[in-house]
């Protein structure tokens, strides 16, 4: 017993002084306002269903098939229980978008910016900016004059260690375009808390970028008198939001992965504790509530509709929400499935 005492006295004397990776900073959350619940999303049809796995983002072509990027580096093409392998990018596929030229645009975790060609052709558009490697290349756009507006999330942690992120709490996210006509990369906007989903608005005025660990979307304005300035689209949202969309009536759907947390809003305030908890093995670290929701916003960001599944048994951890023909098309980074949801006025 005495032996044990010694152990258990030894593991705390570590916690306590064994140093963390960062020095955390602090901030502030807004009061949350949770919008009523529902369970609209469970009327969503599944595809694919125990055939993927982390379909983390979804793209949509004219005939309707939907591309997605896999856990398991695949990009597959897929219709209702059909799925069919396009490529392997040997990394982790995130965000994609058809280039109107019959290739995916991907933007993949550890590899980069890249090409994607249908007939299974891989290569490297980008993979750095201002001399600095993208850390974790997460989510895109395409504008009409084809460039492509695209998120380093956080260029010091990698995907595997993206809580150490936001452990941290210090804004290492970056807003990057990407010129397929001079095959050069910019900074358009750095200094974003874990920069994640990227829409285009219709006009082409701004670009949408959201700011996960902040729980708001920034606009960027590309033209007129704003053009270089940025401000905020949408603030204190009820969840983090991960990958964002617009349609061609101009509402922005954005995927909100795991509501907020009293305990995550908590720790924002108290630096030791998330250094503190950087030390301990990862499976005492908190974790997402296993739900899954979507928000639709006007074009000024006021809240539309709010589309949930609270079970998270039919779909979970939606990571993106693309709506085409009248369909909202789900993916997540953890389902085994997509989610196809007939959308009503």
């Amino acid at each position: 017993m005495r032996a044990l005492m010694l152990v258990l006295l030894g593991l705390v004397v570590l916690f306590l002084v064994w140093p963390a990776p960062f020095r955390a900073v602090a901030w502030q959350p807004d009061r949350l306002q949770v919008p009523p619940e529902n369970h609209a999303l469970q009327a969503a049809v599944l595809w694919a269903q125990g055939q993927i796995i982390g379909p983390e983002d979804v793209e949509i072509d004219a005939s309707g098939h939907v591309y997605a990027g896999l856990a398991d580096g695949r990009i597959v093409r897929v219709e209702g229980d059909h799925v069919e392998t396009i490529a392997r990018t040997g990394g982790r596929p995130l965000g994609l978008v058809l280039d109107g030229r019959g290739h995916l645009v991907v933007c993949d975790a550890y590899r980069g910016l890249l090409q994607v060609d249908l007939s299974g052709q891989v290569r490297v558009l980008t993979d750095r900016a201002d001399g600095v490697p993208f850390g974790f290349t997460d989510d895109l756009d395409r504008a009409a004059d084809g460039k492509i507006y695209f998120t380093d999330a956080s260029w010091r942690w990698s995907q595997r260690d993206y809580l150490l992120d936001m452990l941290e709490g210090r804004p290492y996210g970056r807003l990057l375009v990407y010129d397929p006509a001079t095959k050069t990369t910019r900074t358009l906007l750095k200094d974003l808390y874990f920069a994640n989903g990227v829409a285009v608005m219709p006009d082409g005025q701004s670009v949408l970028v959201a700011e996960t660990w902040r729980y708001r979307i920034t606009r960027y304005w590309l033209k007129g008198t704003h053009a270089g300035q940025h401000e905020v689209f949408a603030d204190n949202l009820p969840g983090m939001p991960d990958n964002i969309d617009v349609d061609s009536q101009g509402h922005v759907w954005v995927a909100l992965p795991t509501p907020r947390r009293p305990d995550i809003d908590f720790l924002a305030r108290h630096t030791w504790l998330r250094e503190r908890m950087a030390v301990l093995p990862r499976f005492m670290w908190p974790g997402p509530s296993h739900q899954g929701w979507v928000l639709e916003l006007d074009s000024k960001g006021h809240t539309l509709r709010s589309l949930q599944d609270p079970s998270g048994n039919h779909l979970r951890f939606i990571t993106s929400a693309h709506r085409r023909h009248g369909q909202l098309v789900l993916g997540s980074l953890e389902n085994d499935r997509i989610g196809v949801l007939n959308l009503t006025p």
